[in-house]
């Protein structure tokens, strides 16, 4: 997450203020996150947090798919959202993380339904068989148009995908030829989903920028 807000952090407190408070389990991964990662930023804001459990919580999915885990904040906004018996799989390259990952999962009451997978998520995705309901990427930017069209071929007619940072701190509209590939990979990202028939999209001025896209 690049962690550029739209809004002053006045308005974000506000709405903090006036929205349903996050879980005790999420705040102590906010306070871990903010006091021993380098770019604590990456984390789900509040608000992004609570917008990603309220979408989830409407959809009430069988399966969700996570690209990018990170400390796993909003694997567990995602969670809040999952039937009964369903099932969520998040994907995290930073083999660093995958112990305290592991820690907070444990201590969630969606504990059985998460599983956790370290590595690539493009080659991972291939082999695992799903459907889901809703799609969560949140990863390398880079990567982002390879995840689209890594992750259509497993949509099915109704299904959610959301992708964060799709504003990438006003840099998709202020970049040039010098611009790296993070940038040029959410640009890229940005004009495949508007050009995917199979796909109706609205994108979002929510912190960084969310898009969300349901197959037709």
């Amino acid at each position: 997450m690049e962690g550029e807000y739209i809004f002053s952090s006045e308005i974000e407190t506000y709405c903090q203020q006036h929205s349903e408070p996050e879980t005790p389990l999420l705040s102590e991964i906010a306070r871990y996150t903010w006091t021993t990662q380098a770019y604590p930023h990456m984390i789900s804001s509040y608000i992004q947090g609570r917008l990603l459990s309220f979408i989830s919580r409407i959809l009430k999915p069988n399966c969700i798919l996570e690209i990018g885990s990170f400390t796993g904040y909003s694997t567990l906004c995602l969670a809040e959202g999952l039937q009964p018996a369903g099932s969520l799989v998040t994907i995290e390259k930073n083999r660093e993380l995958e112990e305290k990952l592991n820690e907070f999962f444990s201590k969630s009451s969606n504990s059985k339904q998460i599983k956790l997978l370290i590595g690539d998520a493009l080659r991972i995705i291939p082999d695992l068989q799903v459907t889901p309901d809703l799609i969560f990427i949140d990863a390398d930017k880079e990567q982002y148009p390879q995840y689209l069209e890594i992750c259509l071929p497993i949509m099915k007619k109704g299904s959610l995908l959301i992708a964060d940072n799709v504003l990438w701190g006003e840099k998709v509209i202020h970049h040039d030829s010098k611009s790296n590939k993070e940038t040029h990979g959410i640009i890229r990202f940005n004009e495949m989903m508007t050009q995917k028939t199979e796909l109706s999209v609205v994108m979002l001025p929510i912190r960084d920028g969310l898009t969300l896209a349901i197959r037709k």
